[in-house]
């Protein structure tokens, strides 16, 4: 029942949200303006979203799809059951 997909083409943005993280440890390091901080952290949140999001559709279209198509009932239970927390979970950091 655990599809599991590649997530390998996400490394470029989590490499650059990387470079990012590493910006902001530098403009604290130097002191900069809070404003310029908060925006950049603002910037990699937003980032990170938009790789959550990809990954998050990813695993609907695939492997959640998969496993209502092919699966029996109750492993279908389980899986609509696993969506449920995961929208759950993610309304939270909104």
């Amino acid at each position: 029942m655990n599809h599991t997909l590649s997530h390998k083409g996400e490394m470029p943005a989590l490499k650059r949200i990387e470079g990012q993280i590493r910006g902001i440890q530098k403009m604290i390091e130097e002191e900069r303006y809070c404003v310029d901080i908060l925006t950049q952290i603002s910037s990699v949140a937003g980032a990170l979203t938009r790789v959550q999001d990809k990954i998050l559709g990813e695993h609907l279209n695939a492997c959640v799809s998969n496993t209502l198509k092919d699966s029996s009932k109750a492993e279908r239970q389980i899986k609509i059951d696993e969506v449920i927390t995961l929208i759950k979970k993610f309304r939270k950091n909104i």
